[in-house]
């Protein structure tokens, strides 16, 4: 690539297939405003675009750019989950998906912090604190965190060609 080129970086997601992307961009050294919003036009027609620093694209990859891999991942394993306790493959799947689709649009149009709406489902002594105490002791919410970092150091080293 000749010097100067003007680059801007994109990172979006396979919800693109239904319009509901999240396209995350970033401006290179020789990338201008008109550069930037001519991308936001593209990508807007898939869904949302956000902006972030080159510095921050990489964690963004990983939240957003893996993200819906981590969700498929979950539903499979809640369906597993399903099975097990008796329910037949396709109603264990349509009620995780309805319940998933249900708390998405209530994170989305609700000012309250996800912690306040989980707190809102977790009855004193009942089945959901159980769940979470085990989700909790197995390590779940570290292992996230601990594989968000591992996709941010992969898309790292992809950027830096070393992939």
């Amino acid at each position: 690539m000749a010097a100067g080129t003007p680059v801007v970086r994109v990172m979006t997601n396979t919800p693109a297939l239904v319009d509901e992307a999240m396209s995350v961009i970033s401006a290179g050294s020789h990338a201008t405003e008109e550069h930037l919003a001519h991308t936001e036009a593209i990508f807007g027609g898939v869904g949302k675009t956000l902006r972030v620093p080159e510095s921050q694209q990489d964690a963004a990859t990983a939240l957003s750019g893996s993200g819906p891999a981590y969700f498929y991942f979950l539903v499979e394993a809640m369906t597993d989950a399903g099975i097990l306790l008796g329910l037949p493959r396709d109603k264990a799947h349509d009620l995780i998906v309805q319940a998933a689709i249900g708390a998405a649009v209530m994170l989305r149009d609700s000012d309250q912090h996800p912690v306040k709406l989980r707190e809102a489902v977790t009855s004193p002594a009942g089945t959901t604190i159980n769940a979470i105490r085990e989700l909790e002791s197995h390590g779940v919410r570290a292992a996230l965190i601990a594989a968000l970092e591992a996709a941010r150091d992969r898309s790292r080293e992809l950027a830096s060609g070393n992939g």
